[in-house]
C-alpha cells in the first residue's frame, strides 16, 4: 500500500469514528469512554488540534472541539451530556490516578 492511500484509509476511518460518536451514539457519555477507553470526544479534539499544529495550523481548543463536535461544546452538552453520577466520577479519579501512575513508570 502507498502512503497517499494509507493516509486516505486512515483519514476514512477517522471520519467514521467521528461520525459513529457524533451522530449515530451521542448518548454514549465521555466520562463513560474516559472510563473504559482511557479516551473520549474530548481527547480526539484535542488530537485534531495538535495535528492542524504539527502542519503549521493553530486552533484553539474551542475552535478544535467545534469542528469534531460539530457545533458549539455548550451547544453539545445541552443536547447529549448528563451529569456524571458518583459512581462515574470515581471511577474517573481511578482510571486517571491509574493511568498518571502508569505513564510515570
Amino acid at each position: 500500500m502507498d502512503d497517499q492511500t494509507r493516509i486516505e484509509i486512515e483519514a476514512a476511518a477517522f471520519r467514521r469514528l467521528r461520525k459513529h460518536l457524533i451522530e449515530d451514539r451521542p448518548d454514549a457519555q465521555n466520562i463513560d469512554m474516559m472510563n473504559l477507553a482511557g479516551f473520549c470526544r474530548n481527547c480526539l479534539s484535542r488530537w485534531y488540534q495538535e495535528a492542524a499544529a504539527e502542519h503549521g495550523i493553530e486552533m484553539t481548543k474551542d475552535a478544535a472541539r467545534e469542528t469534531y463536535y460539530g457545533m458549539p461544546m455548550s451547544e453539545w452538552k445541552a443536547k447529549h451530556q448528563t451529569e456524571a453520577t458518583a459512581e462515574q466520577q470515581a471511577a474517573f479519579e481511578t482510571s486517571f490516578k491509574e493511568n498518571v501512575t502508569n505513564k510515570d513508570g
